[in-house]
C-alpha cells in the first residue's frame, strides 16, 4: 500500500464513552467502535504515526511502532486525553469518531442506587461538546468531525452535517445515518467545503477519507 500519510500524526478516538449514574451504573451507546479501528489501522498502514483513543466497545486493536493505543472509559478521560495530547500541537490531523454522550446526570449518585424504587427520575444536562475545544487547543490542526443521525432525508442529512462542521470549524465532516449502517453496508457522507462524496461501505469510507485528508 502507497504510504502517502508517512511522516503525519494522527490523532483518533473511537468507540463508546461512558458517563455514570452512580458507582455501577452509566449512560453510553450501542456503538462498538468498529469504524475508529478500520480508520486507525488503515492510517498507519498507509505510513502515517497513530495515537489511537480507544473507549470501551467491542473490538480489539493490537499495537504497533507506529500505532500506539490509550484506553479510556469515561467522558471525563477522553476531555483530559484530548486536551492534553492536541495542546501540544504535535498532531497533524484529529480524527474524532468516538461516539460522546450528549447528556450527563446532573448528579452522580454516591455508591449505587437502591433496588425496589416504584419509580426514579435521573436529571441530565448537556455535555461540553470537546469537537468544539479542538480547533481551540490546536488552530492549525486539521480536524474531521463525524454526525451521526436517525431516519432523515440524504438532502437533510448532509444540511445538518455542513452546519455541524461550520460550528466546529472542522476541515472534513462525515455524514452517517443509523439505518444506513449495517454488517455489509456502511452508506455516508464525506463532505468538504468544496464537496460532498458518497460512499457505500466501511473500507471505501476509510480509504477515501484518508486519500483525502492526504491530499
Amino acid at each position: 500500500m502507497e504510504e502517502i500519510l508517512k511522516g503525519k500524526k494522527i490523532l483518533i478516538t473511537s468507540g463508546p464513552v461512558w458517563v455514570p449514574i452512580d458507582r455501577v451504573r452509566i449512560i453510553t451507546s450501542v456503538f462498538g467502535g468498529t469504524l475508529g479501528t478500520v480508520i486507525a489501522e488503515k492510517a498507519k498502514d498507509m505510513g502515517a504515526d497513530v495515537l489511537f483513543l480507544m473507549g470501551p466497545g467491542r473490538v480489539k486493536i493490537e499495537e504497533s511502532e507506529n500505532l500506539k493505543v490509550v484506553k479510556f472509559k469515561y467522558f471525563d478521560e477522553l476531555f483530559s486525553l484530548m486536551k492534553k495530547e492536541i495542546s501540544s500541537k504535535k498532531y497533524d490531523v484529529v480524527i474524532h469518531s468516538a461516539a460522546v454522550p450528549d447528556y450527563v446526570p446532573e448528579k452522580v449518585f454516591k455508591g449505587k442506587i437502591k433496588s425496589g424504587k416504584k419509580d426514579l427520575t435521573i436529571k441530565l444536562k448537556p455535555t461540553v461538546k470537546i469537537v468544539d475545544y479542538i480547533k481551540k487547543w490546536d488552530p492549525s490542526v486539521f480536524l474531521v468531525k463525524f454526525k451521526l443521525q436517525v431516519g432523515v432525508k440524504e438532502k437533510e442529512l448532509i444540511k445538518i452535517a455542513k452546519k455541524s462542521m461550520t460550528n466546529s470549524n472542522a476541515d472534513l465532516i462525515v455524514a452517517n445515518d443509523l439505518l444506513e449502517m449495517k454488517k455489509d453496508t456502511h452508506i455516508a457522507f464525506i463532505i468538504s467545503k468544496e464537496k460532498v462524496e458518497k460512499v457505500d461501505t466501511k473500507n471505501s469510507l476509510t480509504e477515501k477519507l484518508l486519500t483525502l485528508i492526504a491530499k
